[in-house]
């Protein structure tokens, strides 16, 4: 028999090996992970049993009355294990509305996670939406380069790969957040946006994720000319942040740093994820953008959002 019932702080152990044998969960979604924002959220989270056994996990927030998967992660969703079936998920979904509605909710924003960052096949969440009446109410378009298939750069971009290489440019794995943070901050204030950590949430995340939050560098002489910061889920890689200062984009350290990271570093996994190109809630596409990532052979995958009305 399927129930779910409150997340608690003392659920946080077993939280995580959830996650950890899951089919669509990483480790955006381990507790270590999710509450480094608490005090900016109020968890509303939910764990699913069957008998004695947790088969699945909601992470979620709540704010006037609305509860998202979560407020404060790109995309969660239903985190179901090997154990959740198809049916299993449906009556999930009847006994998640019925404890929402019972608490006062009028609705909920759902944010399953997108199909490449998936261990094994995880979607009857989407089909259980259907169920429930819920709408598609946003779709953000994210680039992916399919790594086990022949990646083809644009002519420019292997140009731009050259000439960053014959001007000396050197990738290294980096260890000076602050640096690199400072770079990033410098970077987006160019466009009156800010990063969305601060560096020292960077900092507190890579010391709990050491081994999955990478900082990647394009130094000449020892100057700091680009960074990626690469979130690493196993088969499927992200870049959370991309920066290069004006003398790395005047020399395309930025092509010879991603250029090696998709067809070396990171060239045995599946996915290489270049995040969203997408502004104004999905409905506004920044052409330049997208075409950057695809002249790296990325392509399209999207990020949708759903309404559940309860």
């Amino acid at each position: 028999m399927i129930k779910l019932r409150p997340y608690h702080a003392s659920d946080a152990a077993a939280w995580d090996a959830v996650v950890g044998r899951s089919r669509n969960g990483n480790f955006l979604h381990r507790r270590g992970y999710m509450d480094y924002h608490a005090d900016r959220f109020t968890d509303r989270s939910l764990i699913v049993e069957r008998g004695s056994e947790i088969v699945a996990v909601f992470p979620a927030s709540v704010r006037d009355a609305v509860v998202t998967s979560h407020g404060g992660l790109t995309y969660a969703g239903l985190i179901a294990t090997h154990d959740l079936r198809a049916d299993n998920t449906l009556a999930v979904f009847e006994l998640m509305g019925e404890h929402y509605r019972q608490a006062g909710i009028s609705q909920v924003i759902y944010k399953p996670v997108p199909h490449v960052f998936h261990a094994y096949p995880a979607e009857e969440d989407l089909y259980a939406l259907q169920r429930v009446g819920a709408r598609l109410l946003r779709r953000d378009i994210s680039s992916v380069v399919p790594l086990r298939e022949r990646v083809s750069f644009s002519d420019a971009r292997r140009r731009a790969v050259r000439r960053a290489a014959a001007a000396g440019v050197q990738v290294r794995r980096g260890h000076d957040l602050a640096d690199y943070h400072a770079l990033l901050g410098e970077v987006l204030r160019r466009h009156e946006a800010v990063p969305t950590h601060s560096l020292a949430e960077l900092q507190l995340l890579q010391s709990r994720f050491p081994g999955q939050i990478i900082l990647h560098e394009a130094r000449q002489g020892g100057t700091l000319l680009a960074g990626v910061l690469v979130y690493d889920f196993g088969r499927t890689v992200h870049s959370q942040y991309i920066a290069a200062s004006e003398e790395g984009r005047r020399i395309d350290a930025l092509s010879l740093l991603l250029g090696e990271l998709v067809s070396e570093t990171y060239a045995d996994r599946t996915y290489f994820s270049f995040g969203i190109s997408t502004e104004q809630q999905g409905s506004v596409l920044n052409s330049g953008l997208i075409a950057q990532k695809e002249s790296f052979g990325a392509r399209a995958v999207v990020h949708d959002f759903y309404e559940w009305v309860l």
